[in-house]
């Protein structure tokens, strides 16, 4: 037992809400030290969407060595599975080098798949998706809770992709998804993580995310996604269907007005941020931060982790 946790690889995992401050906090972690950064966030894999996806500048990227940014055009699909091969490799060839992984990030669903793995459920099926298509949220979710009460109480009727895959495995196979879970062990994790995140007050968080989003607007988001638009990435694509993007292409596109477009920005990413809090709230094991008032001791807590 012991021999298997000492070839664990250490880990530092970040997360926390969009705006909360995770790319200048693992920066400044990063610099003392002598770490380099996975990146966790499911759209800034994507060249192109730099902006919207509030990617670290090039002078952030100078600081510390960075990884899985930019690493597909927006037409490309990626998925958790795709994240946990890819990020296994990174942090493999930075452990050869003696150096420290700092995994950051805000997309839950790829944490979780790195240090945890996957369900082994289903592959998708198209066609049950298609018959789903137009039918409400409340009762999607309403349909759920009757075969999978688990999984249903921990959804919004919002979260269309996971309430549809939830019902699509049942269908298929006739067990909730929450059992597959249930059977699937971790015990063949790699790392041993030391999972922070950073907590917030809900006002604040939300008054930086609208001042963050006039920013991007300030910064040229219009032309950056009149730019994809014109090298031929359409609507149609996951990543241009991300915030940001989707509601500057319904502008671009006459849809509505800039005021509305920014206005539905700062919306659905006061939402996408109550989500993410909701989800690390769940997750087990995460040392809450207060940042950056707590720099010395969270750096503290490091040192001591890394040992």
């Amino acid at each position: 037992m012991g021999e298997s946790t000492e070839k664990k690889i250490k880990l530092l995992v970040l997360s926390g809400p969009t705006g909360s401050g995770k790319t200048d906090l693992a920066l400044r972690l990063a610099e003392e030290i002598g770490g380099e950064i996975v990146n966790a966030d499911s759209m800034q894999v994507y060249r192109g969407l730099n902006i919207g996806t509030a990617k670290p500048s090039p002078e952030e990227l100078a600081r510390v060595p960075h990884h899985l940014i930019d690493i597909l055009s927006p037409d490309q699909d990626f998925t958790a599975s795709d994240f946990r091969r890819e990020a296994a490799a990174a942090i493999a060839d930075i452990d050869s080098r003696g150096k420290k992984a700092l995994v950051v990030g805000g997309t839950g669903l790829y944490i979780r798949a790195l240090l945890e793995g996957l369900v082994d459920s289903p592959t998708g099926d198209p066609e049950l998706r298609k018959e789903f298509a137009d039918v409400p949220g409340e009762e999607l979710l309403r349909r759920l809770s009757l075969v999978d009460p688990e999984t249903a109480s921990r959804l919004h009727p919002n979260d269309r992709v996971r309430i549809v895959r939830a019902l699509e495995v049942y269908t298929q196979t006739g067990r909730p998804i929450s059992a597959f879970r249930s059977e699937h062990a971790f015990s063949g994790s790699y790392y041993d993580p030391l999972k922070m995140a950073i907590r917030i007050e809900r006002e604040e968080l939300y008054r930086r995310i609208n001042l963050r989003v006039d920013l991007m607007v300030q910064d040229g988001l219009v032309e950056e996604v009149r730019s994809l638009l014109a090298q031929g990435y359409g609507r149609e694509l996951k990543a241009m269907r991300s915030i940001g993007y989707k509601e500057m292409t319904a502008y671009l596109a006459g849809e509505m007005t800039l005021d509305e477009a920014v206005t539905l920005i700062k919306r659905d990413t006061r939402r996408y941020a109550k989500r993410q809090m909701t989800w690390f709230t769940r997750e087990n094991d995460i040392y809450w931060l207060e940042y950056p008032g707590s720099f010395a001791s969270i750096l503290g807590h490091v040192i001591e982790f890394f040992g």
